[in-house]
């Protein structure tokens, strides 16, 4: 703990000395050794918990923002292989991978049809038929996808609750700890007065505080990131049942 200080004062010197003389930094730096460590395992859960704040941030911002890019581009234009060229671009959109596996299977069935009947071309969705359960293959595909991507999306979450739900119990170990080292303290001085307790208690229940400043963000963004996911996985599914529908259609205006 201490070389971490010193090494926080090389960076910004002045400022630390000002505010580690007889402040917090002063009782973190004065605590016994179980406290100090478990102020460094709060520390480190809550720098891996901010640093996946971030990136979720700027990861579902960017994959709403791609999302609407491309349903755009999808419902203005008609001809799938255009769109499938286009989503290879929008690398951000889930909703874009979901089309370009619904999007490769059904090039596969295609092929298959094609070789199996000696008709249509290739890449041609009209030349499929339903004999040999493509729709099923297709949504079995499309539902792959959707679960791939919304995997991609929770990554790195479940650090979030585990932080949320860890870093008070932890926090408030350090402060029974303190205050048991405290009590231990005045029993060797004798003595019970206020100059004696109160550092030692103040010791102890910074540990609770650095306990609660880890989890609260964590326990905010988990909740808040949840949300946003399940908002793309409904997209995601929603798009995924228009894109078969889509497909239906032709297959049907083919039997017909």
């Amino acid at each position: 703990m201490n070389n971490i200080v010193a090494l926080l004062s090389y960076i910004v010197p002045g400022y630390l000395d000002r505010a580690l003389k007889g402040g917090v930094g002063d009782i973190v730096l004065n605590a016994g050794p179980m406290v100090q460590f478990v102020l460094i395992i709060l520390l480190s859960f809550s720098v891996v918990s901010w640093a996946i704040i971030f990136s979720k941030f700027r990861l579902l911002r960017r994959a709403d923002r791609e999302s609407k890019k491309f349903l755009e581009f999808f419902w203005k234009n008609k001809k799938l292989p255009i769109i499938f060229g286009e989503s290879k671009k929008i690398k951000g959109s889930p909703i874009a991978e979901v089309f370009r596996a619904g999007y490769v299977e059904l090039n596969k069935l295609s092929k298959v049809q094609s070789d199996s009947v000696g008709r249509g071309t290739p890449g041609d969705v009209t030349s499929i038929s339903t004999e040999l359960g493509g729709i099923d293959n297709i949504s079995r595909a499309l539902n792959q996808a959707v679960t791939s991507e919304t995997n991609k999306l929770e990554n790195a979450l479940p650090f979030l609750a585990t932080t949320g739900n860890t870093s008070p119990f932890i926090g408030l170990f350090g402060t029974v700890w303190g205050i048991m080292d405290a009590f231990r303290g005045i029993g060797i001085k004798g003595s019970a007065s206020l100059a004696v307790v109160a550092p030692g208690i103040s010791e102890a229940l910074i540990a609770t505080a650095a306990g609660l400043a880890a989890a609260i963000p964590a326990v905010v963004a988990y909740n808040y990131y949840l949300n946003k996911i399940r908002i793309l996985t409904s997209d995601m599914e929603n798009f995924s049942s228009e894109f078969l529908n889509i497909i239906e259609r032709h297959l049907f205006r083919k039997a017909d």
